[in-house]
C-alpha cells in the first residue's frame, strides 16, 4: 500500500474544516425556522456521503473504520474530525449537536459548541463536574457551588446527595432567586460557578438573568442556566452572556417522547478562573474527548435523530402551546376549588413583569401573524388544591383525558403531583424550600385544543362537589407484558 502519510489527512481535514465552517457562517444567516428545520445538514453532504437522503440518516454504527494506519493515527489523536466510537462521537449525534449550538447562540454573534447525553441527569454532570474539580495546588481546599433550591427534583438530589454528602461539595442554596444580593452573599472564593433553572419546573421561579451573570462574571466564574422549559424559541441565555445552558432535550425540544437526550451548550472562551485554557477555549470540544469519552454518558444515534426531528418544529410549537397554556391557566385562577395558580404568563403572577423582559417568542416580529415581538411564557404551569393532599389526589385521579405521568413537554397533555413523584426524594425539607407543597399539580399543556383540557380539568375538579368521576378499571386489561403482570 502506497501510504499517504498522516499530513495528507490532516490537510484534506482543514479544507473539509474550513468548508464546514463556511457553511455554518451561511446557516447562521438563515432565520431560526430554516435552522430547526435544516440544521447542520447540508445537500452536499447529502449527495456526497448519503445516498442523496434528504433527511438526515441514522448511523447505528459502533464505531468508524479507516483507509490506513496514517488516518488512524491522526484520528486517534484528534488532529483529524473523527466519529471514531460512538461512546464518543457519531453523525448522528453530530446532527442534534449541530442544530442545537446554532438554536442557542440564534441572533448573536457568539460562537457556541455543543455535547449531547443520554439525558438531562448527565447534561447537568457534564456540565458541572469539570468546575468542581480539586485545587491542585491546594486539594484540601474547599469547593462550593451556588445555586437556586427551585430545581427539578433530579437536579435536587444530584446536587444534595451526589455532590454535597456524597463528595462533599458544598452546595449554597439561593432561596429567593429574584434577589441578586441573596446570590452575592453565597459567593466567596472557593466558588465554582452559579447555577439556575428558569422557569423552574414545576414552581416558576424566575430571576434577572443579566444581573446573576454581570455578578458571577464579576467573581471570575461561569454563569450556567437550564432552559429546559424555555428551550431557544423563547430564551436563549448564551446570547445574553450566560456560559453553558443545559437541555433536557427528553423535554420540549423532543415532544414526541419516543427518547431521552440531554444537550450541554456553551459559549466557546467561557469565563472561569478555575479551569485551564482548553477547557475556557471550547467547553464541549473538551468534556466530549476527555472526561465524556472516559465516563461515557453520551447520546445513542437514534435518540439523537429522534430529537432532530422534533426540534424541527420547534417555535411553532411552543407558541401554540404557550398559548394554550394561558388560557387554561385564566380558566383555574377563577375556579373556586383552586387556590393559586402559578404560570408566569398570568399579569397576577409577582414574577410577570420580569419574565416578560426574557421570555419572548424568536422571530415574532417577522411572522406574519404578528408582525412585532410578542410575549410566550411555555407550556408548564402548576395549580394548587383547596383541601390539602387527598383533595389534590382525588381532582389527579378523576383526569380522563390529561395523562398522569412524571414527563413534560409532551406533544399530549400530563400532570403529575410532584410531591410524591418528581420531588419525593428531596424530602419535606427540601420541597419546603422549593416551594412544592402536597395540593400543587404540575400541568403540562400538550398540543390538544384549550376547550377539550378544560373541559377535562373541569370534570375533574366537579369531583370536590360529590359528583361521581367515571372509573378507570384497575385490571389492566388493554392487554402487552404489563397487563399480564399486574392484573388481578
Amino acid at each position: 500500500m502506497n501510504h499517504q502519510g498522516t499530513n495528507h489527512y490532516i490537510e484534506a481535514a482543514k479544507r473539509s474544516a474550513q468548508w464546514h465552517s463556511d457553511h455554518l457562517k451561511e446557516m447562521k444567516k438563515c432565520r431560526f425556522d430554516t435552522i430547526s428545520v435544516h440544521g447542520v445538514y447540508s445537500m452536499q453532504e447529502a449527495l456526497d456521503f448519503n445516498q442523496g437522503s434528504i433527511i438526515e440518516p441514522v448511523y447505528m454504527s459502533t464505531s468508524q473504520a479507516y483507509r490506513d494506519s496514517d488516518e488512524m493515527e491522526a484520528a486517534l489523536g484528534y488532529q483529524i474530525p473523527t466519529w471514531c466510537y460512538s461512546r464518543i462521537a457519531n453523525p448522528s449525534m453530530y446532527y442534534l449537536e449541530g442544530v442545537l449550538a446554532l438554536l442557542e447562540g440564534y441572533g448573536s454573534d457568539v460562537e457556541t459548541s455543543c455535547i449531547a447525553t443520554a439525558s438531562g441527569m448527565a447534561a447537568i454532570q457534564t456540565a458541572v463536574d469539570p468546575f468542581l474539580l480539586p485545587d491542585k495546588e491546594n486539594p484540601t481546599r474547599p469547593v462550593n457551588f451556588v445555586a437556586t433550591t427551585q430545581l427539578y427534583g433530579g437536579t435536587f438530589q444530584q446536587f444534595a446527595v451526589r455532590k454535597d454528602q456524597e463528595r462533599h461539595i458544598q452546595w449554597r442554596k439561593v432561596v429567593h432567586s429574584d434577589d441578586i444580593n441573596e446570590w452575592e452573599s453565597l459567593i466567596d472564593e472557593n466558588t465554582r460557578f452559579l447555577y439556575g433553572e428558569m422557569p423552574s419546573n414545576p414552581g416558576q421561579a424566575f430571576f434577572d438573568l443579566d444581573q446573576v451573570i454581570e455578578l458571577a462574571h464579576k467573581h471570575g466564574i461561569p454563569m450556567i442556566v437550564d432552559s429546559t422549559v424555555a428551550t431557544p424559541a423563547l430564551m436563549r441565555p448564551i446570547a445574553r452572556g450566560a456560559d453553558i445552558v443545559v437541555q433536557s432535550v427528553s423535554k420540549t425540544l423532543s415532544t414526541s417522547g419516543f427518547g431521552i437526550a440531554g444537550a450541554v451548550i456553551a459559549r466557546k472562551n467561557l469565563v472561569s478562573k478555575n479551569v485551564g485554557p482548553e477547557v475556557k477555549a471550547d467547553f464541549c470540544m473538551y468534556a466530549k474527548t476527555l472526561p465524556n469519552r472516559d465516563n461515557g454518558p453520551n447520546i445513542s444515534p437514534m435518540n439523537a435523530i429522534l430529537a432532530v426531528n422534533d426540534i424541527r418544529t420547534l417555535r411553532m410549537r411552543v407558541d401554540m402551546q404557550s398559548r394554550t397554556t394561558l388560557t387554561v391557566s385564566k380558566f383555574l385562577e377563577t375556579h373556586k376549588h383552586i387556590e393559586k395558580v402559578d404560570y408566569l404568563g398570568l399579569e397576577t403572577h409577582p414574577l410577570h413583569e420580569l419574565a416578560k423582559k426574557y421570555l419572548v417568542l424568536v422571530d415574532s416580529e417577522y411572522d406574519e401573524q404578528y408582525g412585532e415581538q410578542v410575549n410566550r411564557y411555555g407550556h408548564l404551569m402548576s395549580f394548587r388544591i383547596k383541601g390539602g393532599a387527598q383533595a389534590t389526589r382525588d381532582v389527579f385521579d378523576a383526569m380522563q383525558r390529561i395523562w398522569r405521568a412524571t414527563d413534560l413537554g409532551r406533544i399530549k397533555s400530563v400532570a403529575t403531583i410532584p410531591a410524591i413523584s418528581t420531588h419525593s426524594q428531596q424530602g419535606e425539607e427540601g420541597r419546603k424550600l422549593a416551594d412544592i407543597p402536597s395540593n400543587l399539580i404540575r400541568l403540562c399543556v400538550g398540543a390538544e385544543h384549550p376547550d377539550d383540557i378544560i373541559a377535562d380539568l373541569n370534570q375533574a375538579l366537579e369531583v370536590l362537589d360529590g359528583k361521581k368521576i367515571p372509573y378507570t378499571s384497575p385490571e389492566y386489561s388493554a392487554g402487552g407484558a404489563s397487563s399480564a403482570t399486574l392484573k388481578r
